[in-house]
């Protein structure tokens, strides 16, 4: 696996356990990618509109892949999809849905609202671990990605 350590992540997750286990596995993985942490859905909005305390471009850089939870405080994960992907500037990030619905309803509307994946967490490290790794090897080895978001 290449090191793109130019690429950053965010990660859209309310739990901090699942935060955490998501921090582990990206280290078990390999995977050393700079790392933006929402809380929840206002906040990221606010970090890729550079709204509030995200105003300044050089404290909020874009990211070249969203992770998104689904069931989040305040506006859910379902909003800050279509939110982005409707932006002109924001469409082109991937937004990799990575959540604990296994639900055909959530899969189905989160591809028709524009999601590139979605990953449904595995239950243990070892998966979440194997399913980061494919996940980077995927996003920042195999698909090219637009200029303005490396």
């Amino acid at each position: 696996m290449a090191v793109h350590e130019d690429r950053i992540i965010m990660t859209v997750e309310d739990s901090p356990e699942d935060y955490e286990a998501l921090i582990r596995a990206f280290s078990k993985a390999g995977i050393s990618n700079p790392l933006i942490h929402c809380e929840d859905g206002d906040e990221a909005l606010d970090y890729l509109f550079r709204k509030g305390r995200f105003q300044d471009p050089a404290r909020s850089p874009r990211p070249a892949l969203l992770l998104l939870d689904l069931n989040l405080p305040g506006m859910d994960g379902r909003e800050v999809l279509r939110t982005v992907k409707a932006d002109e500037v924001l469409r082109t990030i991937p937004v990799v849905v990575l959540t604990t619905s296994d639900a055909e309803d959530d899969i189905a509307k989160c591809y028709a609202d524009g999601a590139n994946s979605y990953i449904q967490k595995p239950i243990d490290l070892k998966g979440l671990v194997l399913a980061l790794k494919r996940l980077s090897d995927f996003w920042f080895d195999t698909a090219l990605l637009p200029d303005d978001i490396i």
